[in-house]
């Protein structure tokens, strides 16, 4: 009888193992599979996924308002998006179960690049130039918050609607003094159109009075609910996929190259090392690891939002973000 039972626990627990190995967490990117995307390839190579029990297939996006509707459908358990957006979809379709359950980019990467030769030297420049803003670029959709903060008089600049696969080269063409977009990517695309990198200005408004987080984790709330231990092993391995970046960024970079060959090493390098530097690593994160929020900050970067944006219902961090399905804190130390 002992035996028998003991060998029902072992069948058991084998098919549980088995279960958990075949474990789908697909997950929708914000956008191409370019530098920033390595720490996820990361944990696919070096079996970060694979330890937590996980098979994940990656997939390109296009843009936050793209992997947001995916993840909140069911279609992505989940995906990376910039937490603004989700606020403001949250606004809009209350009951939609998505949510933001780890913070990665602590200080967004929205940035007005500019160029000196073009007269744009810093913020004082912009009245009376000449801007390229995609409207749905995430940069642009908080560029008022970053004028507001900066005493800058939007109606005195010459702002241009521009398509993304033309923001940079009307740039490089000097069709435009500046662009709204991220710092990591747009100079990148600009020293890759052949701009000098000592012609270039990169103002991130981070650096300038606005108070918002960048992109995280966002995860189906009903899938989490339902499958907690995945979301949390999920977690772990991103975390373990961004020391790996930082420890060696050419190796990310080689992982996205992998899956991209279209893209240049080197290139994917240089941007994947400018968004660790500048939007990763932080003096929060450094304090604290990367994946959570500070409560009183995001209550400021909420009361921003709310002057360019008409909130529907009565905003609260928890609506937005939630810490529950973070693991333990010395799995989110970066160094």
């Amino acid at each position: 009888m002992i035996k028998a039972s003991l060998t029902a626990a072992i069948a058991a627990l084998s098919l549980a193992t088995v279960t958990q190995a075949d474990t789908n967490a697909n997950f929708t990117l914000d956008w191409k599979f370019e530098g920033p995307a390595a720490p996820y390839f990361l944990a696919v190579d070096n079996g970060h996924f694979a330890e937590q029990g996980l098979n994940v297939d990656i997939s390109a996006g296009q843009g936050s308002l793209d992997a947001i509707p995916k993840v909140a459908t069911g279609a992505f358990p989940f995906g990376f998006a910039d937490i603004n957006s989700l606020i403001k979809f949250l606004d809009q379709n209350p009951d939609a179960p998505v949510t933001a359950v780890m913070m990665v980019y602590d200080k967004p990467p929205f940035a007005v690049i500019g160029r000196k030769s073009q007269g744009i030297n810093g913020i004082d420049d912009l009245e009376g130039s000449v801007l390229g803003a995609p409207p749905p670029d995430g940069a642009w959709a908080q560029f008022p918050i970053f004028a507001a903060e900066n005493g800058i008089d939007v109606g005195q600049i010459d702002v241009r609607p521009v398509g993304f696969p033309t923001r940079e080269p009307m740039l490089a063409a000097g069709e435009v003094d500046s662009v709204t977009g991220f710092s990591f990517s747009s100079y990148l695309n600009l020293v890759r159109l052949g701009v000098p990198e000592d012609d270039l200005t990169t103002i991130l408004m981070a650096d300038h009075g606005v108070e918002l987080y960048g992109n995280a984790i966002i995860v189906n709330t009903d899938f989490a609910e339902a499958n907690p231990e995945i979301v949390t092993g999920f977690l772990t391995a991103v975390a373990a996929g961004w020391r790996d970046a930082i420890a060696n960024p050419q190796a990310g970079a080689e992982a996205v190259i992998a899956r991209n060959p279209a893209g240049d090493v080197e290139f994917e390098t240089l941007r994947l090392s400018l968004a660790i530097a500048s939007n990763v690593l932080t003096e929060h994160t450094a304090e604290n690891g990367m994946g959570r929020i500070d409560a009183d900050r995001f209550a400021r970067a909420l009361a921003q939002l709310a002057t360019t944006y008409e909130f529907q219902i009565t905003t609260d961090a928890p609506q937005y973000f939630t810490n529950d399905y973070l693991p333990a804190a010395e799995l989110l130390t970066l160094q």
